[in-house]
């Protein structure tokens, strides 16, 4: 698969960030969580009632998407249609599912 021009990538993880943020506040309103969501352009902010926080970026020069959460940093690539982690090859949404939920203290599920 060639890779993106970086306005076509920009646009594909401008997408994948809405995506991202519509699951957090539905599974975060589903188990009565309290999860800030902050963005500005290609960087969007979770930040837990702990204090702690999650960031996940797109690396247009590298065509990834990245995740800095306590558990560390992540860097997903697309994948046909899914984002992998380019090293344990975990999924975007089952891996985020961890991280957040190990931050908020409860189980969380992002679809």
């Amino acid at each position: 698969m060639p890779p993106l021009s970086e306005s076509e990538f920009l646009a594909l993880a401008g997408q994948e960030l809405d995506r991202i943020e519509g699951a957090v506040e539905a599974a975060a309103d589903a188990a009565d969580a309290d999860i800030e969501i902050s963005r500005t352009g290609n960087v969007m902010e979770l930040e837990f009632e702990d204090g702690s926080k999650i960031i996940i970026n797109s690396q247009a020069p590298m065509q990834e998407l990245w995740v800095a959460a306590r558990s560390g940093g992540f860097h997903f690539r697309r994948d046909g249609e899914r984002w992998l982690d380019t090293r344990s090859g975990y999924e975007l949404y089952a891996a985020l599912s961890g991280y957040v939920s190990q931050q908020a203290g409860v189980t969380l599920k992002l679809g």
